[in-house]
């Protein structure tokens, strides 16, 4: 199956390894490296270095978990399809809202406001209310006609948004490093536990979303060496930027950074190269956050598209197009949502939230991953085995549970209630497919 041009699902493989890994990154490196480099260096000073080395640790753990389940469950659907192959449709489907609503719609809606935010100071009449809207409509729109004409392309598109992104960022690095001044780096005062647990909850937010790329794994060519390969150079190109940033960041600004912390990035650009190096971060934040919609949209709405075919969500949105072969009405669908919720506003605040779910997903597939190995009777031919054993699970699990332990009750009691909420939609549905005679599995 791994080899095979066309699924069962009746999708094309045609995602390789480049395009693969390139995604990952866009979907990474988003809008939260431009802001967050001086929200833990404020409260962490000098030791902000260490969260990044802990969060790429976790980070790590976690990808290695991906790629090994990735390698055997080749089907659309990403988390939710590695989730519901080791624990059923009931765990399948409380994952696949986790990740539909508190991770992809609340955050891309945040950072299509972010888009319009970081214009704003070029184009003052975006914070007129619907020219803000008329904005968001155009953008969404190119999204949804991009991404119904095919995969192919989108993931192309993607390839140079993705690169177009990273110059700014890579510019920083190369150019900040001799504007290192080493008295910003000494270690002083080490953070209280609380202080650095709080920290990484908002922190790993920058490291989350490479899972968004395996929602297209239906139509990745040979996925069970693409997926391994792309994470592992995904992984470590995201890694080896977010700690130089950190760095340069924190070697050039200092004790300044408490007065920038929006935008500490434009700040160093500036401090680098005067005012023209701080608007072309600004346009950086906005290509930036309209990369990762944009792939979002690419991406997620094959796991509506795998939801629909096993039942879960309406019987439409598992329908493809009958020229292009994509789910053509997710892709609508779900960009529609995600346009409700950005004009709406007020979605930055759900960060942490946001950050709880796909903690919260990372640790099912975690647990997925051990549960298939202990399961198989013979590996599947070409899969991937993490090394270590148990090694990099166990540091995944503690880790994630660590850095949920900072929760607040009111944020525990929310996430719980959602669940509970979406438990009872998944036995309703349940019952009126068993009437119907409609229901799978």
């Amino acid at each position: 199956m791994g080899s095979d041009k066309t699924t069962e699902e009746g999708l094309k493989r045609v995602v390789g390894i480049s395009g693969f890994s390139l995604n990952i990154i866009n979907f990474t490196i988003g809008a939260g490296i431009f802001a967050l480099p001086a929200m833990v260096g404020v409260v962490l000073g000098a030791y902000a270095i260490f969260a990044y080395i802990f969060c790429g640790l976790m980070l790590a753990s976690i990808m290695l978990c991906y790629a090994e389940i990735g390698s055997k469950v080749t089907s659309s659907g990403g988390s939710y399809a590695y989730v519901e192959a080791a624990f059923g449709k009931f765990a399948g489907f409380i994952i696949n809202w986790l990740f539909f609503v508190l991770w992809g719609i609340v955050a891309d809606a945040a950072l299509m406001n972010v888009v319009a935010d970081s214009l704003e100071p070029l184009f003052p009449a975006f914070s007129n209310l619907y020219i803000r809207a008329s904005l968001f409509f155009v953008l969404l729109l190119f999204m949804v006609l991009v991404n119904v004409r095919g995969s192919r392309l989108g993931v192309s598109f993607i390839k140079w948004i993705t690169i177009i992104k990273i110059l700014p960022l890579i510019g920083i690095i190369i150019l900040g490093i001799p504007q290192i001044s080493t008295v910003n780096l000494h270690l002083h005062q080490p953070p209280s536990f609380s202080a650095f647990s709080s920290t990484l909850l908002i922190l790993f937010f920058a490291f989350a979303g490479f899972e968004t790329a395996l929602g297209m794994s239906g139509e990745i060519k040979n996925p069970r060496r693409t997926i391994p390969t792309g994470i592992f150079w995904g992984a470590l190109v995201i890694i080896i930027m977010y700690l130089c940033l950190q760095t340069v960041t924190q070697g050039v600004l200092g004790n300044q950074m408490a007065s920038v912390k929006d935008a500490p990035l434009a700040a160093v650009a500036f401090k680098i190269v005067g005012s023209e190096g701080g608007i072309i971060l600004l346009v950086a934040a906005a290509v930036s956050c309209f990369g990762a919609v944009f792939g979002d949209v690419l991406n997620t709405p094959r796991v509506l598209f795998a939801g629909a075919n096993d039942g879960m969500f309406p019987k439409f949105l598992g329908k493809l197009h009958p020229k292009f072969a994509t789910p053509y009405f997710a892709i609508i669908t779900y960009a529609s949502l995600i346009f409700i919720f950005t004009v709406s506003g007020g979605f930055k605040q759900l960060a942490i939230l946001a950050s709880t779910a796909i903690l919260l997903i990372y640790l099912s597939v975690i647990f997925a991953t051990l549960k298939l190995r202990r399961a198989e009777q013979i590996v599947p031919e070409g899969a991937f085995s993490m090394p270590g054993g148990l090694l990099f699970p166990v540091i995944g699990i503690a880790s994630i549970i660590g850095v949920l332990s900072s929760l607040r009750v009111k944020e525990v009691l929310f996430t719980l209630v959602f669940i509970a909420l979406v438990s009872i939609l998944f036995f309703v549905i349940r019952k009126v497919q068993k009437r119907t005679g409609l229901l799978k599995g």
